[in-house]
């Protein structure tokens, strides 16, 4: 008895120091998911490895897709990234760093072009994520620009509209999203569903200087009355060329009805 006894405070610190162990890696580290935006495939093969900190955590993340539905585990604090291209090429494409807090969700986008310099240099952009579902029968859109062609003579800022389809009415102002730069992202939009189940039109525009429509970009997200939404979409550049994608990258937040 008298051994239990002695035994006890022993345990007793083991268990401390284990559930303190637990508490620092779990503040230690941060979810996200990759978007490869970077359209000169022919430079560098079309599909990227991401190391984190030098353990690679992505891989074969694919132009124009994303490196999964769900988030990934990553360290978070300073973080350095080397994206490599795919597969088991050693020289990174580039390597960038930044600073993501723990405990956060992050959508990170790979953009630019490979061997790329000044405005289309490669960069790897960091955004927080708010996957926090709105009331029910609205879908809250974000949009990020990863297109630097999408309007050049605005370094990439476009007006967005999101509009039901088949939407017969005319394109009013104010846009949707307004003036979103290069290398953003817009705020959360929400948007009734479309009682119609047939998904959405965005239509992107220039800003200033004689505004002009550049394309028409479906969306094939349903939704009901019932139900709520949360959905990134990521402008691109089509691939080999410089001009604006016409189909977007469509991430599922939570609860994202993708058709």
């Amino acid at each position: 008895m008298l051994r239990r006894l002695k035994a006890l405070p022993l345990l007793l610190a083991i268990a401390a120091l284990s559930i303190v162990a637990t508490s620092c890696s779990s503040g230690n580290t941060t979810k996200a998911r990759i978007v490869n935006a970077m359209p000169n495939i022919a430079q560098y093969g079309g599909a990227l490895d991401i190391e984190v900190n030098g353990t690679q955590q992505f891989s074969g993340v694919t132009f124009g897709t994303a490196s999964a539905s769900t988030y990934t585990n990553i360290p978070s604090g300073n973080v350095t990234f080397e994206v490599f291209q795919s597969p088991g090429v050693t020289t990174p494409v580039f390597s960038a760093s930044t600073t993501l807090s723990a405990g956060t969700e992050y959508t990170l986008v790979a953009t630019g072009a490979a061997g790329g310099a000044g405005s289309q240099a490669p960069a790897l952009l960091s955004f927080s994520d708010d996957n926090t579902l709105p009331v029910d029968g609205t879908i809250n859109f974000r949009v990020i620009n990863a297109a630097l062609n999408a309007s050049p003579s605005l370094d990439g800022s476009v007006d967005i509209w999101i509009e039901p389809y088949p939407d017969n009415n005319p394109i009013l102002e104010p846009a949707t999203i307004q003036n979103l730069a290069y290398q953003s992202a817009s705020g959360y939009v929400n948007v009734g569903y479309n009682s119609a189940s047939l998904g959405f039109t965005m239509y992107v525009y220039t800003v200033g200087g004689g505004t002009r429509l550049i394309l028409p970009v479906p969306i094939n997200v349903s939704g009901s009355l019932n139900n709520a939404s949360v959905c990134t979409l990521v402008l691109t550049d089509f691939p080999n060329a410089n001009e604006l994608n016409p189909s977007v990258v469509l991430l599922n937040d939570s609860n994202c009805a993708i058709e």
